[in-house]
């Protein structure tokens, strides 16, 4: 497992800067309703999408919900991908979150005597990519239908209880906004089954509720925890005074917090994200990420002859030129420095005075490597035995390799019900004491992803215990010694996507913690690969997956990597790595690179490649060597502990080698005509501050470029799309009747200069003006984040890489052809891609199996809506099929199954004596090779069975 060094939560000083306004929970809930009133009347909600997957990485689990008396029934909530239910212990996952407006979730409770399902959408966890929700929804009907309940602007909820006595009264702990502060956040209590919220406790409104928890056999007795964060695109603090731990003992009601000074636990700037179990009334455990910096252990270099980075903070000109040749060349190489840079031309440089000596140190620093100068304490496990009245803490040594840097991410405890003494805390791995938290052994595999969420123990039997984490679902009747891997829901959270020009063509993917995969776009998504030993994708990379581009000329060349600039050249036939080193010089300020590095290979040399940090990288030997070809193209930076002041996107025109597009996390957007040689910054009259999420060169008009802006991280959410006719000089907003909902990706169609498909962190549309207005995608797609599309123009096919529900694929050929003559007629007829005559037609291999039945798409544009004749008709006109199918004005797609009727069977063997048309197995004749006409109204289309 790569570890996450960059997922950072220490403390940090906090800037001062006017918060743009957050959206407001009335503007999210006209926007969800409009693009439902979308949908209806939308030209393409009848073109199907597929999901290709892929699946086994599978997604980040927030929460799990098990049926007590029945533990192969049970549900999973998954970060970005919805809830899933499983009635069979996990061998198969129906999604049935779909009908909902959202697909984010924080926490699931389960009323299993009523079947009522609650959900509390946005994830818990504070990481980038933790999407908000919009409020706690309910269903009584498994997911067929929901309905929102209200705390429409919690954006994310930490917990939810269900009082097994009385199902109407619920507790709800509220973690607020991510990005801005709110006062929606706190304990929510309803007694009316969610039609009214009381709110019970409010610490302030940077601080949440995160985990609040009951003694299984008394409702009555509750902690909670409370967590004062804040988060900005250049900083993360995920500590302060007001973190603490809570006690009521009226179910909820009141509280009163039991975390003081004398108590025994932390308290003050320091205290982070706090997990809490309970075993009785009188013992609870708390897992704390503690955020105070570990005491110096007075450790010197004065005994060593290596040189570090701090020797040189402080270090004189004359001190440094006295250095001895060998000591500065051991630093300089062990370090990583260029090879330019070697003892006696630093020195020169020190001496003529272009380098001072603590640039030696600053080097090596970047936004995260303080935190490593700088250790935090981490996760340490409290223990109270006297109902939260005081605290100790159950172990002596610290707790290393539990959390990293990032314990913000995880922050859960867990007790078996059966002895006080079992306990089980999460991170990297999963970790179990069974000596009270003295001690702790890892219970993690080799099949069991490495970062942890979600833990269910049995309370009949507490060796079977059902583990949530950044890989999906694992199950163990161990005690886990021995896992069972529950992968088949289709739910990988894709960052980017990009397809090669192979036959069939494949499929590349950067996922959120599971690396980068390829497959080819056909795979099917079964388990036959559990026969095979194969299953079609690969991974290719580690980490957190990101960009990717593959050589036209050699699909084996692919170029990726992972979180911020990490890159590499792969030949994947040689399985040979090329790390980029990408270098800044002695004396400059370390490269900023983003999370999300950008990479673009030019469309005019497949030898060139261009890299994202704070200034623009380019390539001449794919990826050997690294040139700056800018100054700084973003707003210089921020104090923080996260990258920012970075690229984000990068886009080269087609129609000119060196004119190039680049934009920042800050809201610039450069454009330079001449390689680099000068910048100009073209976004003064676009929104300030903003991610710039894309910037598009046309392949279709030189001087047309595109802009795509993400307030997200400001809890904007507010469509930001542009279009400019002149290199960018004037802009003009193309976001129309796009529902709220921050911006990802857009794209230009290949083919026709009018279409444009975009993706919103809830939605998937498509222009067929240039923008003047929107057509929302809905026909098999949920309401996901889109990150990414992509077009395999040979294949014409639109794929959408979304960040929850993995990969979706359809074909755009009939939309690709789109123009007004088509919106004028009747009907327009697309071409029926042709088929292959089976004998298997029909029939089946064996009378236990179903028989195989075929069907080609007929795909057709009507301009209205209403009941319309299809005729099969052979080659001299005689009727072999006829259908009646309702059609919505837009595109229409018509299934037939390749059969005749019995009259059309006679006309057609009249028509052709040497033929012979018998019925197959399940009793239906099929139509022999040859050529077929369809007909609709006076249009017509033909296709061949071979």
């Amino acid at each position: 497992m790569l570890k996450k060094i960059c997922f950072l939560c220490f403390t940090a000083t906090l800037l001062i800067q006017a918060q743009q306004p957050s959206t407001t929970p009335q503007v999210v809930e006209n926007a969800l309703i409009k693009k439902t009133e979308l949908a209806k009347s939308s030209l393409v909600k009848n073109v199907i999408f597929e999901n290709i997957g892929p699946t086994v990485m599978s997604g980040r689990v927030t929460d799990l919900a098990v049926n007590p008396e029945n533990p192969t029934e049970f549900y999973v909530g998954y970060a970005s991908g919805g809830v899933w239910h499983t009635k069979n212990n996990g061998t198969t996952f129906t999604p049935i979150l779909d009908a909902s407006e959202t697909q984010n979730v924080g926490d699931i409770a389960v009323d299993w005597k009523n079947n009522t399902i609650w959900v509390g959408t946005g994830e818990n966890n504070a990481s980038r990519s933790s999407y908000a929700g919009i409020g706690i929804l309910k269903s009584t009907d498994n997911g067929n239908t929901w309905q929102n309940m209200g705390l429409k602007d919690s954006h994310h909820i930490g917990r939810i209880l269900i009082n097994p006595n009385n199902p109407d009264e619920v507790v709800v702990g509220v973690t607020g906004h991510l990005y801005s502060p709110n006062q929606e956040r706190g304990i929510y209590k309803t007694t009316d089954g969610g039609t009214t919220w009381s709110q019970k406790l409010f610490v302030d409104d940077s601080s949440g509720i995160i985990d609040v928890q009951t003694n299984p056999n008394n409702f009555n007795i509750m902690f909670a925890s409370s967590w004062s964060k804040d988060r900005k695109a250049w900083n993360f603090n995920g500590s302060g005074a007001n973190s603490a731990i809570f006690k009521s003992t009226d179910a909820g009601n009141t509280w009163t917090k039991v975390s003081t000074e004398k108590s025994g636990f932390p308290t003050g700037n320091g205290v982070g994200r706090i997990g809490l179990a309970i075993f009785d009334d009188n013992i609870i455990y708390a897992i704390h990420d503690s955020q105070f910096r570990r005491p110096s252990e007075g450790k010197s270099n004065s005994g060593s002859n290596m040189l570090s980075k701090d020797d040189f903070k402080s270090m004189s000109k004359d001190d440094f030129l006295k250095l001895d040749n060998k000591r500065l060349n051991a630093y300089l190489k062990t370090n990583g420095f260029q090879e330019k840079y070697r003892a006696d031309n630093v020195k020169q440089m020190v001496r003529s005075g272009n380098v001072k000596p603590i640039d030696l140190a600053k080097y090596l620093e970047d936004a995260n490597s303080m935190l490593f100068d700088t250790p935090v304490i981490g996760a340490e496990v409290y223990k109270s035995t006297d109902g939260g009245t005081t605290w100790k803490k159950t172990h002596e040594d610290y707790l290393d390799d539990i959390y990293y840097s990032y314990g913000y991410y995880f922050g859960h405890i867990y007790v078996a019900p059966d002895n006080e003494n079992n306990i089980y805390i999460y991170g990297v791995p999963i970790v179990k004491s069974k000596d009270g938290g003295k001690t702790f052994t890892s219970i993690s595999a080799e099949n069991v992803h490495a970062d942890h969420h979600a833990l269910w123990i049995n309370p009949k039997n507490p060796n079977h215990l059902i583990n949530g984490n950044d890989g999906g679902v694992n199950i163990t009747y161990d005690d886990g010694e021995n896992w069972i891997k529950n992968n088949s829901p289709s739910v990988g959270q894709f960052y980017a996507i990009n397809v090669d020009n192979a036959q069939p063509y494949n499929v590349y993917g950067g996922l959120q913690d599971n690396g980068v995969w390829v497959g080819p776009h056909n795979a099917r998504e079964d388990k036959s690969w559990h026969q095979s030993g194969q299953y079609a994708w690969e991974s290719i990379m580690g980490g957190d997956g990101m960009q990717i581009q593959i050589d036209s000329r050699d699909h084996n060349i692919v170029y990726t990597g992972f979180q911020f600039g990490n890159y590499y050249r792969i030949n994947r036939s040689t399985d040979e790595f090329k790390r980029f080193d990408i270098k800044h010089e002695l004396g400059e300020n370390p490269y900023r690179f983003n999370w999300q590095t950008p990479i673009l290979l030019s469309p005019h040399n497949q030898d060139i490649l261009y890299l994202g940090g704070n200034k623009l990288m380019r390539s001449m030997n794919q990826g050997d060597d690294w040139t700056a070809i800018s100054d700084d193209l973003t707003k210089g930076g921020k104090k923080g502990n996260v990258a920012y002041g970075t690229l984000t996107s990068i886009s080269e025109s087609p129609f000119q080698f060196g004119l190039i597009y680049a934009g920042s996390d800050d809201g610039l957007i450069h454009v330079t005509k001449n390689s680099g040689g000068t910048w100009t910054n073209i976004s003064a009259n676009l929104p300030t501050d903003l991610w710039v999420s894309r910037v598009i060169a046309s392949q279709h008009k030189k001087e047309r470029v595109y802009v795509t802006l993400n307030g997200y991280r400001w809890d904007d959410f507010k469509a930001y799309a542009y279009m400019s006719n002149d290199y960018g000089n004037t802009w003009t907003s193309i976001s129309s009747n796009i529902p709220a909902s921050p911006v990802n990706v857009i794209k230009e169609d290949p083919e026709n200069e009018n279409i444009l498909y975009l993706g919103t962190d809830n939605g998937a549309y498509v222009s067929f003006n240039k923008g003047q207005n929107w057509d929302v995608f809905s026909h098999g797609l949920p309401n996901v984040a889109y990150h990414d599309i992509v077009i395999q123009p040979d294949a014409k096919d639109l794929l959408l890489g979304t960040h929850g529900r993995s990969i979706y694929k359809t074909n755009i050929a009939p939309l690709q052809q789109m123009d007004a003559t088509m919106t004028s007629k009747a009907i327009t007829l697309f071409d029926i891609k042709n088929t292959r005559f089976s004998p298997r037609w029909g029939r089946s291999w064996s009378k236990w199996s179903n028989a195989f039945e075929p069907s080609v798409d007929i795909p057709f544009y009507s301009n209205t809506s209403g009941k319309k004749t299809i005729k099969v008709v052979s080659e001299k006109g005689a009727v072999l099929n006829e259908m009646n199918v309702e059609s919505d004005k837009g595109f229409n797609y018509a299934s037939y199954d390749l059969t005749l009727t019995e009259k059309g069977r006679k006309a057609l063997l009249k028509e052709n004596t040497s033929i012979e048309i018998n019925a197959s197995e399940n009793g239906k004749y099929y139509i022999p090779k040859g050529t077929y006409t369809v007909q609709i109204g006076d249009e017509t289309t033909s296709f061949e069975v071979k």
